[in-house]
């Protein structure tokens, strides 16, 4: 992992690491899942409706302007759109290999923006913060300046949903042992997440768990909800919001 070239407080995943698999990332990808029975946009689907509903629950509004740090392909732009009812996305990443492709995707739509996160320092500019999967890939001695960077992006009082997996659960690990950009990841527990983040001066308000059956054992999949805030889901969110840190739930 490197900062080199980012504005201050900017970090992510290596550029190099990535532009290695920005023809055969989804491949790499379904490599893991496949276990499960289940696609890439099953999760993003779940996820985002997960989160909608949980905004909605908090009196949360539509959020206008949504940043996708880490946005890679931009898989979960139509989602942003269409589910969370957004009015404009920016989705950053540091690898060119991987915004070269989600710009050919979405060249038509022009509510959508991508930029590496060198290019966009833009304080103060977003309701809503999204991030999957992305800070495993980030050193642990960067995160904090990684988080700075999405906190001074998002508006006072702004919403931030933060994705990781769930080292406590053995199916995720086994998932991340498939999947090839997986090898070199640190994983990051609950805790430390919430750490993290209020460490950086957000307000954590709750964490839920989600993703415990596989498709074969899809039918148990309605009691996920009534589990959601027990540590069983292969992902977890933190939902927070940019102020003054408080103490961690």
């Amino acid at each position: 992992m490197t900062g080199a070239g980012h504005p201050p407080g900017a970090t992510a995943p290596g550029s190099a690491e990535f532009d290695a698999y920005a023809a055969r990332y989804d491949e790499a990808l379904a490599a893991g899942l496949s276990v499960t029975g289940e696609d890439k946009d099953y999760y993003a689907r779940g996820r985002m409706q997960w989160l909608a509903e949980r905004l909605s629950a908090l009196g949360a509004s539509e959020p206008a302007t949504v940043l996708d740090f880490g946005c890679g392909l931009g898989a979960s732009t139509p989602l942003f759109l269409d589910v969370l009812g957004a009015s404009r996305v920016v989705g950053v990443d540091v690898s060119d290999g991987l915004l070269d492709r989600a710009r050919d995707a979405f060249a038509t739509e022009s509510r959508v923006r991508f930029a590496t996160i060198a290019m966009h320092d833009a304080p103060a500019s977003a309701d809503l913060a999204f991030v999957n999967g992305v800070f495993h890939h980030i050193a642990p001695a960067e995160r904090a300046a990684a988080l700075q960077y999405v906190r001074r992006t998002l508006r006072p009082g702004g919403w931030f949903a933060f994705w990781e997996n769930n080292p406590w659960n053995p199916g995720t690990r086994y998932i991340m042992s498939r999947v090839s950009f997986d090898e070199n990841a640190i994983t990051i527990t609950p805790p430390e997440a919430r750490r993290l983040l209020g460490g950086a001066g957000f307000n954590v308000i709750e964490t839920d768990f989600l993703f415990i059956f596989p498709r074969a054992l899809r039918m148990l999949r309605p009691i996920e909800r009534v589990l959601a805030r027990l540590p069983l889901g292969g992902q977890y969110l933190v939902l927070c919001r940019a102020g003054e840190p408080s103490e961690c739930r």
